[in-house]
């Protein structure tokens, strides 16, 4: 792993993760290139404004739960192959409903260049302490049509709050969000603006 890597939950006591990327529940329908185990890495600058963020939510009733942090390069070069590849139907409805494979670099939902790839971008959502459970936010992670954009209409009262809770939060911590997509945040501030890395994420997968 490079210098100033780390794994997120070894800094971060009590954050939960389910790496999508490393397992086959996500919108390519199986592990991404670069994701060898289902671990969660980013910087050590993004680890302390997630502990950060983990006790800013807690109050509220929530914790966090993280999809995604640091993203290889040749991952997201898969991701464009992808999106060039013949329609098989298999993950359209739950991930791209309204438009095509070959719309979602134009649509914004997958780009040439990630900042999930600098390593202090997160894709996360909150879940409820009490009961385990996802909070509803109206729409799943990498659902990639209008309703994940911040502000949508036709989302529930419930969801549109706990959207409202996950962008407080985040920003309180020194985060911006991303406009198309509620689960996404960027460290203001992040480590390396300008460098995109390729190293894999490897190890042994954590208990």
């Amino acid at each position: 792993m490079k210098d100033g890597f780390v794994y997120v939950d070894e800094r971060v006591p009590g954050i939960r993760w389910d790496a999508k990327y490393a397992t086959w529940d996500n919108f390519t329908g199986k592990p991404v290139d670069g994701y060898e185990v289902n671990r969660i890495v980013g910087t050590e600058a993004v680890c302390e404004a997630l502990a950060e963020a983990r006790e800013k939510a807690a109050p509220l009733g929530f914790g966090l739960l993280l999809w995604d942090v640091y993203r290889p390069q040749r991952a997201v070069d898969r991701f464009l192959r992808w999106a060039l590849e013949p329609e098989d139907g298999r993950k359209k409805r739950r991930h791209y409903p309204g438009i095509e494979r070959s719309q979602m670099v134009e649509k914004g939902y997958v780009a040439p260049r990630s900042g999930h790839t600098r390593g202090s971008t997160v894709d996360l959502t909150l879940y409820h302490l009490d009961t385990g459970e996802l909070a509803a936010m109206g729409g799943d992670h990498d659902l990639m049509d209008p309703i994940s954009h911040h502000g949508a209409e036709g989302i529930t009262p419930v969801a549109a709050r706990n959207r409202r809770h996950l962008r407080t939060v985040m920003e309180d911590c020194g985060f911006r969000h991303y406009a198309s997509e509620w689960w996404h945040y960027t460290l203001i501030g992040e480590p390396h603006p300008d460098t995109y890395f390729d190293f894999p994420i490897t190890g042994r997968a954590a208990r």
